[in-house]
């Protein structure tokens, strides 16, 4: 039967393919992405990565992804393949997503403050920045006159860019606690009327970097108190998984936690770590 190709959005809209999109692209799509970051696609994502990336396509002026990815191939697409991370990158996240992560957060800062100088968390997954900034909070009404310093990351540099700026819509807060809403944003007026902002003074506290968690080599980084590493290593594939635990293994302090998604089982992948409740897992003893 003849007819027109559709694909699904992210938000479950149906639409026609005007571009060409064989299954040997999403073959060069999937094999590209696990190049440069380790994420492994599932043959389910034709869709989703024909989706993401049709706009990018249609942006550089092409007919077809065949001609794309000849660009990602060739010198002069070596500054376009920050596009194609950033638009094949997964972002879904909330303020204090998996509240119970931040019960063993606040409980085990007021723990182990002050042992070994300040105490330091990782946001390894930062996206648009709703989890460091659920940390900061935290950390904020804990550890008051305390000394400690979050860094946050991600791969995708546009949604580093977001969280750095720290605006968000209403709706994104409206089920946080009033109290917390007055010591840590402003509303916006004017034009800017239903958004909300961090005050600056809080968010200058959060170092954003960009990392991608699959380079052999990352850069300078500190020994942490605790990682937080959700929702992220069930895009990779267990070599990758165990490579990225060993890194986080080498920047963990001794009685460190590494806190991940509730998806996420690493007890048949990595004897680096052992569970210690609720996705918590700390290094494993001896």
């Amino acid at each position: 039967m003849g007819g027109v190709l559709s694909t699904t959005d992210s938000d479950g809209a149906i639409f026609p393919r005007d571009l060409h999109f064989s299954e040997a692209d999403f073959r060069a799509v999937r094999s590209l992405l696990y190049q440069r970051t380790g994420i492994a696609l599932s043959d389910a994502k034709n869709h989703m990565a024909y989706a993401r990336l049709a706009k990018r396509v249609r942006h550089k002026g092409f007919s077809s992804f065949a001609d794309y990815l000849a660009l990602l191939s060739s010198e002069q697409g070596a500054g376009e393949w920050e596009h194609f991370i950033n638009s094949l990158t997964t972002n879904l996240t909330s303020f204090f997503r998996e509240s119970h992560h931040f019960d063993i957060l606040r409980q085990h800062a007021q723990q182990h403050a002050g042992n070994s100088g300040p105490y330091q968390v990782w946001s390894s997954a930062a996206s648009t920045g709703e989890e460091p900034y659920s940390i900061l909070f935290t950390l904020a009404q804990s550890l008051e006159g305390r000394d400690y310093r979050i860094v946050a990351s991600d791969i995708d540099t546009n949604v580093l860019g977001k969280a750095a700026a720290g605006v968000y819509a209403a709706d994104r807060v409206e089920k946080l606690d009033p109290a917390l809403l007055r010591q840590f944003f402003v509303r916006g007026v004017g034009s800017n009327a239903g958004k909300v902002k961090v005050k600056a003074a809080w968010s200058r506290q959060i170092d954003f970097r960009r990392i991608n968690l699959v380079d052999s080599q990352w850069p300078q980084l500190e020994q942490f108190d605790v990682i937080f590493c959700r929702n992220v290593l069930i895009y990779f594939d267990k070599p990758t998984q165990a490579g990225i635990l060993e890194h986080f293994a080498r920047h963990l302090k001794p009685h460190g936690l590494l806190l991940l998604g509730h998806s996420e089982n690493i007890q048949h992948i990595s004897t680096t770590f052992e569970p210690c409740g609720k996705t918590a897992y700390r290094l494993a003893r001896g």
